[in-house]
């Protein structure tokens, strides 16, 4: 099972609620959030494009970091 890892400037606690929105909205995703390294991790059967499009949603500079695998 892969946990795919994004960067999302986030620079608060609302930058991390807007993430936290859109994901719920997308569905079918668990998901921790790194604010103070601007980091969200992300399992999920969505595909990444699909993910990364979703965080660019909250209108934060965002990119694919790569995979982590589960521990």
């Amino acid at each position: 099972f892969q946990k795919h890892e994004f960067f999302v400037d986030m620079t608060c606690e609302g930058c991390s609620n807007a993430v936290t929105r859109v994901l719920h909205k997308l569905g079918g995703v668990q998901f921790d959030i790194d604010l103070p390294n601007k980091k969200v991790f992300i399992d999920s059967d969505h595909n990444v494009d699909t993910l990364l499009e979703t965080l660019k949603k909250t209108g934060k500079n965002t990119s694919y970091l790569g995979e982590k695998s589960a521990q």
